[in-house]
């Protein structure tokens, strides 16, 4: 599948608050079918060269705990994605990870993306940014606050600033994590319906600034159980491989990518019964309240809303903003080459 990013021409979410028709709406999870002509598990990856042989000397990594490596364990911490990929572009490749648990878009563009480039909106230390992938975005949809416009234009504003800096900007559309982790179903459709206008937001800044995608409701095993981790928020060890592998592929097409990611897990930390049991009391219910209390005004509106006639409904802030408190997104120095945005597999 390949999908053709361009930048600035198409209109952002203040023109056209229609929401992406993906992810699909809810259903129950579903063993992943390799596609004709694939044989069952894992290809066998062969070294790509990119144009004229171009090496990438420094990867930086920006968004939240799926970008830190949470749920892929190894000794002394996390390893996750973003260690992945930096060894596939070879050893002489910077990781540069300012991904932090918790972040949320906004934090990404005021906190880390600063701490990345300096003041100057340079380079903080060390090479300057051949690729930057930001993965945020999730932790906003749990959220009371959440909106949407808001995320979009920081999303814009991040990439357009990465740009600048000279590096290829990936960006990731999320998939129904309502077919990943079970919830009860006025918070499963509030999810639902957060995580359509966050692809919507993402996919307008992505366009209008522009970066390549990787969309995760496409990628081959992604709600097989086994690509999650204990607490089914976060990758497992293979679910991380499958988010490398995806962006490997992506920037194969303008780098050299000498060590291509294997969905062969290695290296990890075994997680066991035991493991999964503590998470479910420690952390797990406990977040389940929590997010359900942040979520509760949510939910209501929901429920008095299926009461009500379709045309006297109440509008979302994502499907009637108010024009008076739009921000402009800040325009991109230079015009963009499309991109292609391949999914893996």
């Amino acid at each position: 599948m390949v999908i053709a990013v361009t930048a600035p021409s198409a209109p952002s979410l203040r023109a056209d608050p229609v929401a992406s028709p993906q992810p699909r709406g809810p259903e129950p999870a579903r063993p992943h079918t390799p596609r004709p002509g694939r044989p069952p598990g894992p290809p066998s990856p062969a070294p790509r060269t990119g144009p004229a042989g171009r090496r990438a000397a420094r990867l930086v990594v920006l968004g939240d705990s799926t970008a830190v490596g949470v749920g892929d364990p190894v000794t002394g911490g996390w390893r996750g994605f973003p260690v992945l990929v930096q060894e596939s572009l070879g050893a002489s490749c910077v990781l540069d990870n300012r991904a932090q648990s918790g972040a949320r878009m906004g934090s990404v563009l005021r906190e880390q993306l600063p701490a990345a480039l300096g003041p100057a909106g340079g380079s903080a230390a060390g090479p300057p940014v051949d690729v930057a992938v930001v993965c945020a975005g999730m932790n906003d949809t749990l959220r009371s606050d959440f909106d949407p416009v808001g995320i979009e234009a920081d999303c814009a504003a991040t990439i357009t600033a990465l740009h600048a800096a000279g590096a290829l900007v990936v960006v990731m559309r999320y998939h129904d994590h309502t077919r990943v982790f079970r919830l009860p179903a006025p918070l499963r459709r509030a999810l639902h319906a957060r995580i359509v206008a966050l692809n919507a937001a993402i996919d307008a800044a992505a366009r209008r600034a522009g970066a390549a995608v990787l969309d995760l409701d496409e990628l081959p095993g992604g709600y097989d159980t086994s690509a999650w981790a204990v607490d089914r928020l976060h990758p497992s060890e293979l679910g991380h491989r499958m988010l490398a592998a995806g962006i490997a592929d992506i920037l194969a097409g303008t780098y050299d990518v000498p060590e291509p990611v294997s969905l062969t897990c290695a290296g990890g930390r075994r997680v066991t019964a035991a493991h999964r049991i503590a998470w479910l009391v420690v952390k797990g219910v406990p977040w389940l309240v929590r997010r359900g209390r942040d979520l509760g005004p949510v939910i209501l509106t929901g429920l008095v809303d299926g009461l009500r006639p379709a045309h006297d409904r109440t509008p979302r802030a994502w499907e009637s903003p108010d024009p008076t408190s739009l921000r402009e997104l800040p325009q991109p120095a230079e015009a963009v080459s499309p991109v292609d945005v391949r999914v893996a597999g």
